[in-house]
């Protein structure tokens, strides 16, 4: 028989899903505030802008995103209709296609960075010592490394992300 999870484990699991929520809540607000787009948009913008020829196919792109993305084609269509991205086709394979950054995309991630790495810092940095914060991010990558057998994603900012 399996052991079941201890209630402090329990515990943890209900107050890591419900401060994901509120977090993730917090910053899509601050940024909606600062009239910029969904969070999902930076992180598309952002792994398109790291990507060492500015694209990727659109299964790269949802795999790399920090956020789940559970609509990428939408995702993409949208960044496509305002400009922040282009769709290519693949020349080895005709029917497959890359999603490709253009500069307006690049221009708005680092535009909403500020945005984002100021809601960043209100609503954790504020709240941990560096201590704190590296402590934090040894028990996360415990956890991730349990659940995905991979290693955690560096830091984003706006030019080297995550």
């Amino acid at each position: 028989m399996k052991r079941k999870p201890s209630t402090e484990a329990t515990e943890a699991w209900i107050r890591l899903a419900r401060l994901q929520s509120r977090v993730l809540d917090a910053v899509e607000h601050d940024l909606k505030k600062a009239g910029f787009p969904p969070l999902a948009w930076y992180d598309a913008l952002l792994e398109l802008a790291r990507a060492p020829t500015g694209e990727l196919r659109p299964v790269e792109l949802e795999r790399q995103m920090l956020i789940p993305q559970y609509s990428t084609s939408r995702l993409i269509d949208r960044l496509v209709e305002e400009g922040l991205a282009a769709k290519k086709e693949c020349p080895l394979d005709k029917r497959g296609q890359f999603v490709e950054i253009t500069e307006a995309g690049r221009d708005l991630q680092k535009r909403m960075w500020l945005s984002y790495s100021a809601a960043i810092e209100k609503h954790v940095g504020s709240k941990l010592s560096d201590a704190d914060a590296v402590k934090l991010c040894e028990l996360l990558d415990r956890l991730g490394c349990a659940c995905h057998n991979t290693p955690a994603p560096a830091p984003r900012d706006a030019v080297a992300p995550r």
